[in-house]
């Protein structure tokens, strides 16, 4: 941090506008100001509202961390924050590789590695007895089946299996799905985490259910009470090990009420203002990490609602400066 500064690095955060302006809130109630880097493909998205786009390197590119390092000494960046599932091993690692100069608001690599891989996710969650839908294996008398893609995200490329072919022909396909036995009366929840990343204590539990989703990210989304999810979050997060920002997903099976655990994202999920708003000061609990404080527990309110829509960032000819959308 320099002169009362504090410089965050998003990375694969183009569409998190409203994440960058609570992180300028937040800075702002400290006293602190605040600089938004975005590292992006194209400067032409819309975080350039809300911060400076520079243009990056691909996430599996040998020579990102070198790149990281320049922007360092050119932007003063105190901060790495992951917002796609490659670029949190990747923050990971990289706080790692600085030393923890640089804070990464994010779990080991090894177990973010885990998370990103349903089955071995789903491996990991049944040794720890936590309750999930039942993994299919060849051989049970069982229909009602979805295909997940093992190493998909945002809902993308779900298979629903109700036939023997339609079995037969994902399982031709080795172990590049996971299967397992499809809850269709549910309800979604998610729950927004953040847990120490020096320290392993928890400083924020804020469940809200999914109220509609569009191409996998939540449009409208609303904050509730309910001790069960926040008691079996707990469990889960002290199970886990896991660090940082997280979003913890369930489903609760309408026809027997059971509290599923559907899959972890060890980072910051999309509908995360929701519980910002509702008082779990997620980028405040990053702040004060990266400062080198110790956090401190903040609770969200029941009865938030969030509802996103689309709007416009305009750019004119020959700048990668917005004309309208900035604040």
């Amino acid at each position: 941090m320099t002169n009362n500064n504090l410089s965050f690095l998003f990375l694969g955060g183009s569409y998190r506008v409203g994440m960058a302006r609570l992180f300028k809130q937040a800075c702002k109630k400290r006293g602190l100001s605040c600089r938004i880097v975005g590292y992006e493909l194209s400067k032409l998205c819309p975080l350039a509202s809300e911060g400076e786009i520079v243009e990056g390197l691909r996430w599996d590119d040998p020579s990102i961390f070198e790149h990281f390092e320049d922007l360092r000494m050119q932007y003063g960046i105190d901060a790495v924050i992951p917002f796609v599932d490659p670029a949190v091993e990747l923050a990971a690692r990289y706080s790692y590789y600085t030393a923890g100069d640089v804070f990464a608001p994010a779990s080991a690599p090894e177990l973010c590695s885990v998370m990103f891989d349903k089955v071995a996710a789903a491996n990991r969650f049944e040794s720890l007895g936590l309750p999930i839908p039942r993994t299919y294996r060849q051989g049970d008398p069982c229909l009602r089946l979805i295909a997940k893609p093992r190493f998909g995200s945002a809902s993308a490329g779900l298979i629903q299996i109700n036939s023997l072919e339609k079995l037969d022909e994902i399982l031709l396909l080795g172990d590049k799905y996971l299967i397992q036995e499809r809850i269709d009366r549910r309800t979604e929840i998610s729950v927004d985490c953040y847990i120490g990343v020096a320290d392993g204590e928890i400083y924020a539990v804020s469940p809200r259910e999914r109220l509609r989703v569009n191409g996998g990210e939540v449009v409208l989304t609303k904050t509730i009470a309910d001790s069960d999810i926040c008691d079996l979050s707990m469990k889960v997060l002290e199970l886990t090990g896991l660090r940082g920002a997280v979003t913890i997903q369930f489903i609760r099976d309408l026809d027997t009420g059971s509290l599923l655990l559907m899959e972890i994202n060890p980072r910051l999920g999309g509908g995360a203002p929701a519980s910002v708003y509702a008082g779990a000061d997620i980028p405040g609990l990053i702040i004060s990490e990266t400062l080198g404080q110790k956090p401190v527990f903040s609770k969200a309110e029941a009865g938030f609602v969030v509802t996103r829509c689309l709007t416009d960032v305009v750019f004119a000819p020959g700048h990668n400066t917005p004309l309208y959308g900035k604040q």
